[in-house]
């Protein structure tokens, strides 16, 4: 297994990690931001107001993407043993 080899599959799982973790992470901050203007707004500084909102969006978000990421895994993983032949 050459450097060139070793450094492409590094890019292409840390791509694929960014991909899948982007829209849980996007949504977390988004839910994130609105909760501290509402905070900011109304003075209210609670920890539970600002986490179990962020909790409950990930849930919905998994949800809706949970299929798309677990298909984008699978088929990252089935590309990597089907490079594996190759690699050795």
């Amino acid at each position: 297994m050459t450097l060139d080899q070793v450094v492409s599959i590094g890019k292409e799982t840390l791509g694929v990690t960014l991909l899948v973790a982007m829209p849980c992470l996007v949504i977390s901050v988004a839910v994130g931001l609105l909760i501290s203007i509402f905070q900011a707004t109304t003075q209210i500084h609670d920890q539970t107001l600002s986490f179990v909102p962020k909790i409950v969006a990930v849930m919905l978000t998994l949800m809706l993407f949970g299929g798309w990421m677990l298909k984008t895994l699978v088929d990252f993983a089935q590309r990597l043993i089907e490079q594996l032949p190759g690699l050795i």
